[in-house]
């Protein structure tokens, strides 16, 4: 039987999150993730934000920063410049990851920077009062929707493939097992990476949306997901109030901070840099000319 306490913070329990919730089936499928993949637990660092899936940083046994709303890709970008040997994983939810953090994700993805998005699709705001966030579908109530949201909802995978993501895949909680193989893959892939896990919130969205229990909740995640291959073959009318799982995109390309470090190894000892506040570009002649004209005018 697997050891999940070997990367939890056991001090740290009981955890906070409503019973039913699909946090903790997402948990115990990274963990097993991370375990098959045979790090350790000081080579890795985890990041989140603020909200019910950024208290996970909180229960686990690596290095953690709990940050800013919004702000765990920004924090996470500077970690992996400053120790691009780490593993950095950013764990974030649809409101955290997509809302005040919508641009921080989309310039992540554009970089292709190493890091893997674990994003924890509940479709509402669970832990600040269930308000509406960037995934909450079309006519869903939450408590700023009373009467049912107005705006479209993200499509948070494909807005992850267009903005220049290595790896994208969405799962169930349902498909725990699924689920695992995709983190896996996900931290396997040497740049930016993102795992939609879609799950529920019975004590929120469930409730204002009458979804029942949350094992009811569980097998209409079965019912609602379809895979790729079996997408393919259906039509826009079969897919309506459907979504698609697998590994929805699988190409590679060069990663950030390494190209970074390619131009540094490139320019170093070629170029020297003035002193801030200095006039001077010491790449071109004309800069010194500059300078000169500048303390001649001075001198008058």
């Amino acid at each position: 039987m697997f050891d999940y306490e070997q990367y939890l913070r056991n001090d740290k329990f009981p955890h906070i999150w409503c019973a039913g919730c699909g946090d903790g089936i997402l948990l115990k499928s990274m963990l097993r993730a991370i375990d098959g993949l045979g790090w350790k637990k000081e080579e890795i660092v985890m990041v989140s934000g603020i909200g019910c899936s950024a208290r996970m940083t909180g229960y686990v046994d690596f290095q953690t920063v709990h940050t800013l709303h919004g702000r765990a890709l920004a924090f996470a970008t500077g970690i992996k410049m400053a120790r691009p040997d780490q593993h950095v994983i950013v764990v974030t939810g649809d409101g955290d990851g997509l809302a005040i953090g919508g641009n921080h994700f989309i310039h992540a993805a554009r970089r292709n920077i190493d890091i893997s998005v674990i994003l924890m699709n509940n479709s509402i705001y669970g832990m600040t009062g269930g308000q509406v966030s960037p995934s909450t579908p079309t006519g869903a109530r939450a408590t700023t929707a009373p009467y049912g949201a107005v705006d479209p909802n993200f499509d948070i995978s494909r807005l992850a493939i267009a903005a220049g993501a290595s790896y994208v895949a969405r799962s169930t909680v349902f498909h725990a097992r699924q689920l695992e193989r995709m983190i896996g893959e996900a931290l396997s892939i040497r740049g930016f990476s993102l795992v939609e896990a879609m799950l529920q919130c019975p004590t929120i969205y469930g409730r204002l949306n009458k979804k029942g229990t949350p094992a009811d909740m569980l097998r209409e995640q079965k019912e609602r997901a379809v895979s790729v291959r079996k997408a393919e073959k259906m039509s826009e009318e079969e897919l309506e109030g459907k979504f698609i799982t697998g590994v929805l995109h699988n190409r590679p390309r060069p990663e950030y901070s390494e190209r970074y470090q390619d131009l540094i190894e490139e320019v170093g000892g070629k170029v020297r840099f003035p002193a801030i506040g200095s006039r001077r570009d010491p790449r071109t002649a004309e800069g010194e000319d500059a300078e000169k004209k500048v303390g001649e005018t001075v001198a008058t």
